[in-house]
């Protein structure tokens, strides 16, 4: 496409641009009046779908996600839909076996998802081959992403070589995905111009707008001839989201890179969504300026603010540029992986932690372990020996693709949800949020309750966690509070984690245990769901074993005996709903 081509805009209000300022909380509903007048504007595509949309539709918002597509689709069948897919992950936040991946793909596709954008976290190309394959199989269009991160082993030959990989693997469109907004205007004018000298394919840019940095980046990559770019419409825009659809459209009017956009239609469309945005100020980002910190060190700007806050209320504010500085450090220890979901959380949490206990990986959590034995994939660069050493206590570093470790999954998917749903949506809905879809099932199946603004915290973008650590009873338990949403993370002295990382699932307490029992208590590290029991009364277990698994956003935990013994008494049961300290069971 030449430079003088009409330059081609996605619009991102319906997905990242309320991901990114309003937690994702946009209802359907509210999408559904001004459909048809953004089918008229003639944009490239819809960003709708994808990212932390489809959990957020189950857990929060009453709502099935495919049904979302398949309703917008009737108001809008003009403009092609785009997602957002994690790769092996789909839109869930562990690897699923390839079978789950490719139906949900190619369900994705029958409910109308025409363009999917397509990335993984550490750039292992590995993570995405199986969503690529699939997609070209039902013939519609891959973006093959690279994801953007400044480091001494990211420069423009990595990426050019990206390019030309995902160009050979399938994609239709390379994707410059700048999650973190780090690009500068030369960097975005060389890595554009490079990429479309070495591939014969369309080049797409999708960046924030944290830095301030945006507008001169994103007429940087127009003047290197971007095919495509991503803005969100102005009354959702900026802050720690997007550059404003209408001043790209306007600075490109009645030149050669004319968007051929009506800005009277624009301005109508802004107008319904200023309104729209008040029923979730609740819900708005505390960040609205700008944090040129952020191209230092590479922290987002929301996660900088969360943990300043944080600290605040721990009467350690005096730590925060301990933090900030060792948040980098920790990275490169762990081979400068791009700071994007789920990196950015593991990564800030760990050097959290090393500034808190005062000593670095004395305690390290789940997370990191399993990154740095690669069970997220490849690493960019080589580990620090000393962290490697420590973790390898726990298993060896794996080289294979993570899925090739996994089994597939959906014949066990349809009997588990024998006499829960028979639909394949369900179905896939369950494979990806067990617990949660369970939920939103007997909702459903009971009658959703009036629509009600949820009280939930704040939280950033999916690409810019915000983290903080907090030490609680015990010395090796700790809370970690991610774009506001507390965690508790229990790990041992020498880095052998006891407990996951994982969120609350605002739940009301648990009823009051039984008549008290000798022997040793086992309480619950975090708020969340009893998801299985492992034991039963009389039981006998060894310190170590695992009793419980409890389910809590978005992913499960075990619960581990902490001596050995009988099983004297369980105090809960499943799908029971518990709070941080509650008794579990006891070891007599």
């Amino acid at each position: 496409m030449s430079e003088s081509s009409p330059l081609k805009i996605t619009e991102l209000v319906l997905r990242d641009a309320h991901q990114s300022l309003l937690a994702t909380r946009m209802r359907t509903e509210d999408m559904l009046p001004i459909g048809e007048k953004l089918d008229q504007v003639g944009f490239f595509s819809l960003e709708m779908w994808g990212g932390a949309t489809f959990d957020t539709c189950l857990r929060f918002l009453n709502e099935d996600p495919w049904e979302r597509v398949r309703k917008l689709k009737k108001v809008i069948p003009n403009t092609p839909f785009q997602m957002l897919l994690r790769g092996q992950n789909c839109v869930g936040y562990r690897h699923y076996a390839d079978d789950i991946v490719e139906r949900f793909v190619k369900k994705s596709v029958d409910v109308g998802i025409n363009i999917f954008r397509i990335f993984d976290a550490l750039n292992d190309l590995r993570n995405i081959e199986t969503a690529i394959k699939t997609v070209n199989k039902c013939g519609e269009t891959v973006e093959g992403c690279i994801s953007y991160t400044v480091s001494p082993f990211h420069n423009i030959e990595l990426y050019i070589k990206m390019a030309r990989q995902l160009t050979d693997m399938g994609s239709d469109i390379i994707c410059i995905k700048d999650m973190a907004g780090l690009l500068t205007p030369d960097a975005t004018r060389t890595l554009v111009r490079e990429i479309k000298n070495s591939v014969d394919k369309p080049v797409h840019l999708h960046t924030h707008a944290t830095t301030g940095l945006v507008g001169m980046n994103l007429q940087a990559a127009i003047d290197a001839g971007v095919d495509m770019v991503d803005t969100a419409i102005s009354s959702l825009s900026m802050g720690t989201g997007h550059y404003a659809t209408e001043c790209i459209v306007a600075a490109q009017k009645g030149l050669p890179r004319d968007t051929g956009l009506d800005l009277n239609l624009l301005e109508e469309i802004s107008n319904y969504f200023r309104e729209v945005r008040k029923n979730y100020a609740e819900f708005e980002s505390d960040f609205k300026g700008v944090d040129i910190n952020i191209l230092k060190s590479q922290i987002p700007g929301g996660m900088i603010s969360n943990m300043e806050n944080q600290l605040k209320e721990q009467n350690a504010i005096d730590k925060l540029t301990d933090v900030l500085l060792e948040v980098p450090r920790v990275r490169k220890d762990m081979g400068y992986p791009p700071l994007v979901t789920p990196t950015s959380q593991i990564v800030g949490s760990q050097a959290t932690l090393n500034i808190l206990t005062g000593e670095r990986y004395k305690l390290i959590t789940k997370e990191t372990r399993e990154c740095v034995l690669g069970k997220y994939g490849k690493l960019p660069a080589s580990l620090d020996p000393d962290l490697l050493s420590k973790v390898e206590k726990d298993g060896k570093v794996i080289d294979c693709r993570p899925a090739d470790l996994l089994e597939p999954e959906w014949d066990q998917v349809v009997k588990d949800c024998k006499g829960k749903c028979t639909t394949e949506e369900d179905m896939l809905s369950y494979a990806l949020f067990p617990k949660v879809a369970i939920a939103f099932f007997k909702k459903r199946d009971e009658g959703f309750p009036p629509t009600q603004k949820a009280t939930a915290p704040t939280s950033q973008p999916e690409s810019t966690p915000a983290t903080s650590v907090t030490p609680i009873a015990g010395s090796a338990t700790y809370t970690v509070n991610v774009n506001g949403q507390v965690f508790s993370v229990q790990v041992s002295a020498g880095g052998t984690p006891q407990q996951a990382i994982s969120a609350p699932i605002p739940t009301p307490e648990a009823p009051p245990p039984g008549p008290s029992l000798t022997g040793i208590s086992v309480t619950s590290p975090l708020p969340g769901s009893v998801f299985s029991l492992k034991v039963a009364v009389g039981d006998q277990v060894s310190k170590g074993d695992v009793v419980i698994i409890m389910e809590s956003m978005k992913m499960e935990t075990e619960i581990h005996a902490t001596a050995s013994g009988t099983i004297n008494s369980i105090q809960v049961q499943e799908g029971q709903k518990i709070n941080t300290g509650d008794n579990l069971l006891i070891i007599a």
